[in-house]
């Protein structure tokens, strides 16, 4: 996938001679791309035998009202912004700060869904 080692070129463009090759640990996921759809979710294997939940798609958000504390579980229609990547908008991906639609009005992604494996919103008033 993508290795996440050391790099070879110093700060100053110099070059670093490793003294050990790659190693299977330091080696990357590919991302959950998380996006609308049927509930859909995958436990992967970490690090110390831990795991994580990911979620490949989601339907639902629990959605907070910090004016009076109430949290509801609602429906996402789409995305509207993306600060991670516009492309993300037309390919309706949820992550962390986007703007979501959806029925209790716009509200914008406070979890990591590819990393939490849900998604806990907060209403924009």
């Amino acid at each position: 996938m993508l290795w996440q080692g050391e790099s070879i070129r110093k700060v100053t463009g110099g070059r670093r001679r490793p003294a050990q090759g790659k190693r299977r640990f330091e080696i990357g996921l590919a991302p959950a791309d998380t996006h609308i759809g049927e509930e859909r979710t995958k436990i992967v294997r970490i690090t110390g035998g831990n795991t994580k939940v990911r979620s490949m798609r989601a339907q639902f958000a629990n959605v907070t009202r910090l004016s009076n504390g109430e949290t509801k579980k609602v429906k996402i229609e789409n995305v509207e912004e993306n600060g991670a990547n516009p492309n993300y908008v037309r390919r309706n991906l949820l992550t962390k700060g986007a703007i979501v639609r959806t029925e209790m009005g716009r509200a914008r992604i406070m979890s990591r869904p590819g990393q939490d494996g849900i998604i806990n919103a907060v209403l924009l008033e």
